[in-house]
């Protein structure tokens, strides 16, 4: 087992580390070296390669794009038209579940982003203890260290990671916020299970994502961001709110909700809990 470390406000689960003074642990996983896994193995190489040139594909046109996106990201009408509508969502459900509760609680968000959702959750008075930003794009998370240096003590840190692959231990965290990103994970329901996998019982996994589901959202998603941001290798998928549903109830969560706001950019959010 390895622990995170902050550079330079940055946490790297990529390079060496040092102790990381919140103490969230880091799992590395072990290869499987049986007799039955190289057989397996050596049957399934092709397949596998393909697999993995496709997601490679995928992960680095989203990271191409963000990375180019940083500075002016803050900037952009997509935070009016989508992701300040997220955060009230996100906002309220974490009021409603935590405002009579003193205890504190650990956060991740996952596609952080520039860090405006880490940072209002930092600086409201809900008792949050540490608030984890994950992000696949550097500069992304060089921008959002920045904006929380006005947040002292509890300020969020920020982890440059894939979404796919979370590094860290069983059962570390509280709640697992992730907005807008979901849409570029090559595999969905495989993440939604990583995610269920480090959440501790009773926690709750808070997903938004746009809405696809009738002709407006159809034409916003899977039209306009769809072409702009997919290309023949690289495909983005906004799940239908039943698939959503659907791959939650698979990981394991239960009492699932899930709610519509906008009309001209619609966007949904389903959250499960831990049993």
């Amino acid at each position: 087992m390895r622990r995170l470390a902050v550079v330079h406000g940055i946490v790297t689960a990529d390079t060496q580390l040092t102790p990381f003074s919140r103490d969230v642990p880091v799992v590395m996983e072990k290869p499987d070296n049986s007799p039955s896994s190289s057989s397996r193995q050596g049957s399934e190489h092709a397949s596998i390669a393909v697999g993995h040139a496709g997601e490679h594909a995928v992960k680095q046109k989203a990271r191409h794009e963000f990375d180019g996106w940083a500075q002016t990201y803050d900037r952009s009408i997509v935070q009016h038209v989508l992701f300040q509508p997220a955060y009230r969502m996100l906002m309220e459900e974490l009021y409603r579940w935590r405002r009579d509760d003193p205890r504190p609680f650990d956060l991740l968000d996952i596609g952080c982003g520039t860090g405006t959702w880490t940072a209002m959750v930092a600086g409201s008075p809900l008792p949050s203890r540490m608030v984890i930003g994950l992000d696949y794009s550097e500069k992304m998370c060089h921008v959002a260290h920045d904006k929380a240096k006005a947040i002292h003590q509890g300020a969020p840190v920020f982890l440059k990671g894939d979404a796919e692959h979370l590094p860290f231990a069983d059962a570390s965290f509280d709640v697992i916020t992730c907005s807008h990103s979901f849409h570029h994970y090559p595999h969905q329901a495989e993440a939604i299970r990583g995610m269920r996998r480090i959440l501790r019982p009773g926690g709750r996994l808070m997903l938004i994502d746009g809405f696809r589901d009738n002709t407006i959202g159809w034409f916003v998603f899977d039209v306009l961001i769809a072409t702009g941001e997919s290309t023949p290798e690289a495909k983005v998928n906004h799940l239908p709110w039943s698939t959503m549903r659907q791959y939650f109830i698979e990981a394991g969560l239960r009492d699932i909700r899930q709610k519509k706001t906008n009309i001209w950019a619609p966007i949904f959010l389903t959250v499960g809990v831990v049993p």
